[in-house]
């Protein structure tokens, strides 16, 4: 019954329009209540102790080095680099969005920035060289969403703290799968680019390459150091972000010098104003995972599922056919949130490696967020590009199918990511 309580308060208070954390907040009010005792005192605590979390420094950081970025020029050289190296091929603009968005992802770790930020830039390109601007932009919004699972990631950030699994494993752990996906994404729209008869950019020469590369090298040196410093163990993933930041600031100000003091305020405050969304969300759903551990719903859900704790593959299948339907109404958060203290017992007692599933876990997280009816990440491609949101649902499909089909992969393979995350772990 518990269970009910949780679930009909959380959808209603979503259904009638309440926002995420104040839903979660009414789910919990609804949970004391039918446990029969309510104490504000408790929901304060809780509220406090899930936003006083030292990894969740974080977050803000990531946010600002992404806003930092797109203002100093490093994103636009990215997509430059990628142009002249692979814009001569049929369909060569959809792979410089493909790559635009790995690099990207392995520098801020935010999904929706990301996108926007490739979109603005290649979007007006792909229209005026003759693509289909929908197909495109369900390109751009399928590569978005490698963000979250290349390191550094805001949402491996959010699911360590959740689920007490080493950050810097989910780093490492998610370089593999996040490559995979865009592998993915070359071969669905290779295919698509030889049907179509999609146009080819201009070839550009030897000297132009390498002067494009060496203009972007400060751009491609970035996840270099940010993963290359987690691994030899430098700094933290929290420290990390600092580095990020500071890293940003003094290409954008001293080498590209197209950042300007003028900039920071506005730059500061949109960060801050994410953040402060992502850490309220955050402190609201520390208090129904409070409950839910208080009233016992992991071990009811171990019952519902315990058939299947001795099938560890079948029960991956299963969470991930959760995760995918509940990933389709909620945003990328609060999935997190509410589902990671639920299942991670559960994952832990089927013997099934916390890395592992929380590679899994926001790899299909990300894929919600191309998938309707919330789909934040088709709106934000759809509004960059002033197009029907309709039509880039339908031409998403068959990158989302390929993205789904790496998580099948992962699913029945473990070993794909366990034996390169064992590997660079030592």
């Amino acid at each position: 019954m518990i269970i009910a309580v949780f679930v009909a308060s959380l959808l209603g208070a979503m259904g009638i329009g309440v926002p995420i954390a104040f839903a979660l907040m009414a789910c919990s009010m609804a949970m004391m209540w039918y446990m029969d005792f309510f104490d504000a005192q408790i929901m304060a605590q809780n509220m406090l102790s899930g936003a006083d979390s030292f990894p969740l420094i974080a977050i803000p950081f990531f946010v600002l080095a992404g806003e930092l970025m797109n203002a100093g020029g490093i994103s636009r050289r990215i997509v430059d680099v990628a142009s002249v190296w692979v814009g001569h091929f049929r369909g060569g603009l959809g792979y410089v969005a493909i790559f635009a968005c790995v690099v990207m992802a392995s520098l801020s770790g935010s999904a929706i920035a990301d996108t926007a930020a490739v979109a603005a830039l290649l979007i007006p390109m792909m229209r005026k060289a003759g693509y289909d601007v929908h197909r495109a932009s369900g390109l751009i919004a399928s590569g978005g969403i490698i963000a979250p699972i290349i390191p550094p990631s805001i949402g491996f950030v959010m699911l360590g703290v959740v689920g007490n699994i080493s950050i810097t494993g989910l780093f490492i752990a998610g370089i593999v799968p996040g490559l995979l996906m865009a592998v993915a994404l070359v071969t669905t729209w290779t295919f698509q680019a030889k049907r179509d008869s999609m146009p080819r950019g201009q070839r550009h020469s030897t000297r132009q390459r390498w002067s494009a590369t060496i203009a972007g090298f400060w751009a491609l040196l970035m996840p270099v150091i940010i993963v290359g410093g987690m691994k030899g163990g430098y700094f933290t993933p929290t420290e990390a972000a600092v580095v990020a930041v500071f890293y940003a600031m003094f290409v954008g100000f001293v080498v590209y010098r197209e950042l300007k003091v003028s900039h920071l305020y506005a730059l500061l405050l949109s960060a801050g104003k994410t953040s402060a969304i992502v850490m309220f969300l955050v402190a609201a759903a520390q208090v129904s995972a409070w409950l839910i551990a208080a009233a016992s719903i992991p071990m009811v859900v171990a019952d519902l599922l315990g058939p299947l704790v001795e099938h560890p593959i079948l029960l991956m299948l299963c969470i991930m056919l959760l995760v995918f339907v509940v990933g389709t109404i909620l945003d990328f958060a609060p999935t997190i949130l509410i589902l990671v203290p639920v299942l991670m017992p559960v994952v832990r007692m089927a013997g099934i490696d916390p890395i592992y599933f929380g590679v899994l876990f926001i790899m299909n997280n990300a894929i919600g967020l191309i998938t309707p009816p919330v789909g934040t990440v088709l709106n934000v491609v759809a509004g960059v590009a002033r197009a029907k949101l309709e039509p880039v649902i339908r031409a998403v499909i068959p990158y989302m199918l390929a993205q789904l089909a790496v998580l099948l992969l992962l699913v029945f393979f473990p070993q794909i990511v366990l034996v390169p995350l064992r590997f660079m772990m030592g």
